[in-house]
């Protein structure tokens, strides 16, 4: 089945909606969005991806093994709580800090960011995990 108009607004919405899942989890901690709903965005961009394209041209844009997110995501997630222990702080307590960048400014970093960041690989690999090995058996 060739769908030019699909395959052409996907390569024009795939960027978009990457965007805007990256902008839903930078801003999550403090206000609506979060790792959760940025994950799922970002799973959504691929699976319209592997709609318009396919499985396998999906999984090549994507770069990486999607198992490998969950791997990677637990890990920032569980390391987000682990810095606590370090500082002798009950687990999960936040933790902030900043770095002056010459161009950027001042940038704000901390665990609820880095367990942001881990939930979201994890939601885009479990999503995508599930998606791709349905999608493979329909085939």
């Amino acid at each position: 089945m060739n769908l030019i108009l699909l395959s052409i607004a996907t390569r024009y919405l795939m960027p978009v909606i990457l965007f805007f899942s990256v902008a839903l989890l930078m801003r999550g901690h403090n206000n609506p969005g979060g790792g959760f709903i940025g994950g799922l965005l970002a799973a959504g961009a691929f699976i319209l991806y592997s709609i318009a394209f396919g499985v396998d041209a999906a999984r090549k844009k994507l770069k990486i093994d999607p198992r490998s997110l969950i791997g990677f995501g637990l890990l920032t997630a569980v390391a987000s709580g682990i810095i606590s222990f370090f500082t002798k702080t009950s687990f999960m307590t936040s933790k902030w800090g900043e770095v002056h960048l010459p161009v950027l400014g001042e940038f704000h970093f901390g665990t609820p960011v880095m367990f942001d960041l881990g939930v979201y690989l994890v939601v885009v690999g479990v999503t995508l995990t599930i998606i791709f090995s349905l999608s493979e058996l329909s085939d």
